[in-house]
């Protein structure tokens, strides 16, 4: 660092130790930086004497240096050799030789507090950078560990030609006077925090009552700038607050305080008080005078609250129960107070009239001479019952009973009784109230005879929605359904996909004994093999990771009711086991438990498998095929049955149509001879979707089905999973015949006839019937 040359007249005087010392002169016995004068290469004898004499000087200020009781320290232009005094020594608790050789900002860092260290050595490197006196506060840590703070001064001092040889440096301990004016400013801010935040305005006036001090919240509600009232004029100072009051209670308030300044007594007074916004709030003042020892009156303190949300909302109150006690004796419900044993103390005219008194006197004198003559002899002792149980609890209750009224004729109501409480939880009153609802009884009473008078139809009518068709091989079908519903039989309902296998086993629960009870479908293919067992039997808590609760299984949500088992097929065999178990002894157990559960549940399954050839190769355990086999129902495939096809392609049409907002009237002629024709693979789904697709694209009323969507769909005509293409139907069979001999008769599985001929097995099988194939002479070959 290069200080600045001070000019002559501004530079400081000589400092009396050292004036003429060279700045590039090594301290001498490890600590002076005050060395003899040297005046060349040849000294002669009175240099002799001056360099004796100079050092005898740079002795004695050492000592009188060290009897300072500051740290002082004398530094070089760039920081370097340093000397310290005996009292900075002996506070760091450091020698000579380590203050000479360290660098001045080693020692800062190594004993100063880390939050001083930075603005410190800021104000240090400014200081070292100029070439005027500067000063900085900071805390130096003591060798017992000890932080005080220190006063830091630093003074340059210049040689002859205005260089800076020397940094005198000064360490005032002044850690007692920060000590006071912490304490001053911690005590200044208190009672400025406590005064500001006061929750209040505040004012303090003279004997006179002219104002002298107010807080910020007066100036911030009036929407002033606080001022020192010291130096105001006394006009200034007295209407200061009193200019905002309202000019109504301007007067009032004024003979107000005279009397109470001369009287020297407490004055409480509601007023007006316009806020900064020009918005008038209702405030509360009280003034309080402050009395010496002598009696004399010193000044006023004055206290104003913001009440005018207090008196907005007593008004309201007050409004309030004007209106409420009118409501309570107009309203057309009967309604009464009792006390907390349940002592009638009031009741509105409504219920007076309702029973013929005059006075709520003469109703509380029924109630407790003669209750049995104002409730219906079977209502009474139940609402008697809940009313004690509730007095006792303390908790609101509701219970519907029969009134008699004073015409003797009795009236469904529906009494509620709710308890008020005080802030200590304590029931202080009742109010019960009583709600005709005779009407809605009676209503409710003749639907419910009209809706066992109807049930019978009802059931009748929608036992088979959207199972549509009149062929004979449907009409077999929902005779078979007819049949096992009202039975507990177990049904197996198979067929190809989208031929509405659910919508039958809907069709057996609805015309079953259960139908009021619930049915719930399990898709067995969609739910993965580890969870399948929990879905059907549900888990305890901790049965597996991520078992977080107990759960309950489908089998649990549906007793009482139907659960239709879809595509059972797919069932791993160790959830056959158990749900074989289910069927033969009704009762599981959860995952995770060993507590047997007991479910009364008919049990519907469905797939679209050979389940026999299943059984063949292993993949499905046959007792428990013959238990679910008890009743089997198999659904022909669409193309079977294509005199429905126009019934359900009116009925889609219809459904979607209205859906969309669209009519359909018409279905185009070529249209229909392309379902009919079509064999429909995905059968009466496929024909929904595709019918759907139809109603959106349409912008007249005439359904019209692009044939592209039935190609691009399926490749073909013929079914789409069948890879012969448009051959012959005699080359059909024989590759069919060809791969059933070469399989023996077996259909199913991976080394099947279907697998072989890349057809899924329901596709086969269906084809077999068709062309009147004979699977048994192949199995006798």
């Amino acid at each position: 660092m290069v200080p600045t040359r001070t000019p002559a007249e501004h530079r400081p005087s000589p400092s009396p130790v050292s004036a003429e010392t060279d700045s590039t002169a090594a301290p001498q016995n490890g600590a002076s930086v005050l060395p003899a004068r040297q005046r060349g290469d040849h000294p002669t004898d009175a240099g002799v004497v001056e360099a004796q004499t100079s050092s005898r000087q740079d002795r004695e200020l050492r000592e009188i240096a060290d009897l300072i009781p500051h740290h002082v320290a004398v530094a070089a232009p760039d920081g370097t050799r340093i000397y310290a005094n005996r009292v900075m020594l002996d506070y760091y608790g450091l020698t000579p030789e380590v203050v000479q050789d360290a660098k001045t900002e080693e020692l800062v860092r190594r004993f100063m507090h880390p939050d001083d260290l930075e603005p410190f050595l800021a104000a240090w490197e400014r200081g070292f950078a100029g070439s005027v006196s500067w000063e900085t506060e900071a805390r130096f840590r003591r060798r017992d560990g000890v932080y005080r703070w220190f006063l830091v001064r630093g003074a340059p001092f210049f040689d002859d030609g205005g260089r800076i040889v020397r940094w005198y440096i000064t360490g005032t301990d002044i850690t007692d006077r920060k000590k006071t004016e912490e304490e001053i400013r911690q005590d200044e801010q208190e009672l400025r925090t406590l005064v500001d935040g006061f929750p209040g305005m505040l004012l303090i006036a003279d004997a006179e009552g002219v104002q002298q001090y107010c807080n910020k919240r007066t100036s911030d509600f009036l929407g002033k700038e606080p001022i020192d009232f010291r130096y105001r004029d006394i006009g200034d100072r007295a209407l200061y607050v009193f200019e905002h009051i309202h000019p109504d209670d301007q007067l009032p308030l004024a003979n107000a305080w005279l009397r109470a300044v001369r009287a020297v007594a407490p004055l409480d007074f509601h007023y007006r008080l316009r806020r900064f916004d020009g918005v008038y709030r209702w405030v509360s003042s009280r003034s309080e005078p402050l009395i010496d020892q002598h009696g004399t009156l010193v000044r006023w303190y004055i206290l104003l609250v913001d009440v005018d949300d207090q008196k907005t909302a007593e008004d309201r109150v007050r409004q309030d129960e004007r209106e409420l006690r009118l409501l309570f004796e107009v309203v057309p419900q009967h309604m009464a107070m009792l006390d907390p044993d349940g002592r009638l103390l009031h009741a509105n005219r409504t219920a007076l009239d309702f029973w013929g008194f005059r006075t709520p006197q003469e109703l509380q004198f029924a109630f407790d001479t003669d209750m049995a003559a104002l409730f219906h002899p079977d209502d009474l002792p139940r609402l008697q019952g809940t009313a004690r149980s509730a007095l006792a609890s303390g908790l609101p209750y509701e219970r519907e009973v029969r009134v008699r009224r004073h015409d003797g004729q009795y009236r469904w109501y529906i009494v509620r009784y709710a308890p008020l409480r005080d802030e200590q939880g304590r029931v202080v009153r009742w109010y019960a109230t009583g709600t005709d609802i005779d009407d809605r009884k009676r209503a409710e009473e003749r639907a419910h005879e009209e809706t066992l008078a109807l049930r019978e139809e009802l059931v009748k009518a929608s036992m088979f929605e959207e199972i549509i068709g009149t062929s004979p091989q449907l009409r077999a079908v929902l005779a078979d359904v007819s049949r096992v519903a009202p039975t507990e039989s177990t049904v197996l309902v198979t067929g190809e996909t989208g031929t509405g296998k659910e919508l039958v086993a809907r069709a057996i629960h609805k015309r079953s004994n259960r139908s009021s009870r619930a049915f719930v479908t399990v898709n067995c293919a969609a739910i993965p093999p580890t969870l399948i067992a929990s879905e059907l039997f549900g888990h305890e808590k901790g049965a597996f990771t991520g078992a977080l609760t107990r759960r309950l299984g489908r089998f649990e949500l549906a007793d009482g009711g139907t659960i239709f088992l879809d595509e059972i097929g797919d069932l791993p065999p160790d959830t056959q086991l158990a749900l074989l178990r289910v069927l033969q002894e009704r009762e599981f157990e959860r995952l995770g438990s060993t507590r047997p559960i007991k479910v009364d549940v008919r049990v519907i399954a469905a797939t679209n498998r050979d389940l026999k050839a299943a059984m063949e190769s292993g993949a499905f355990r046959a007792d428990l095929f013959y238990r679910l086999s008890v009743f089997p129902i198999e659904i022909p495939p669409l193309r079977e049955r294509r005199t429905d096809i126009p019934l359900l392609v009116a009925y889609f049409a219809d459904r979607y149509g209205s859906k969309a907002g669209k009519t359909i009237r018409h279905v185009d002629k070529r249209t229909l001879d392309l379902v009919e024709s079509y064999r429909w693979p995905g059968n009466v789904r496929e024909l929904q979707n595709v019918i759907e697709r139809a109603v959106i694209v349409s912008e007249t009323d005439t359904l019209v089905v692009d044939e592209n969507w039935l190609s691009r769909e399926t490749g073909t005509i013929q079914p789409p999973t069948v890879p012969l293409g448009d051959v012959l139907v005699a080359r059909e069979r024989e590759m069919i015949e060809a791969a059933l001999a070469e399989t023996r008769g077996k259909v199913s599985g991976s080394s099947g006839a279907a697998a072989k001929l890349g057809l899924p097995a329901s596709t086969l099988e269906s084809k077999i019937r068709t062309l009147g194939i004979r699977k048994a002479r192949y199995k006798e070959a």
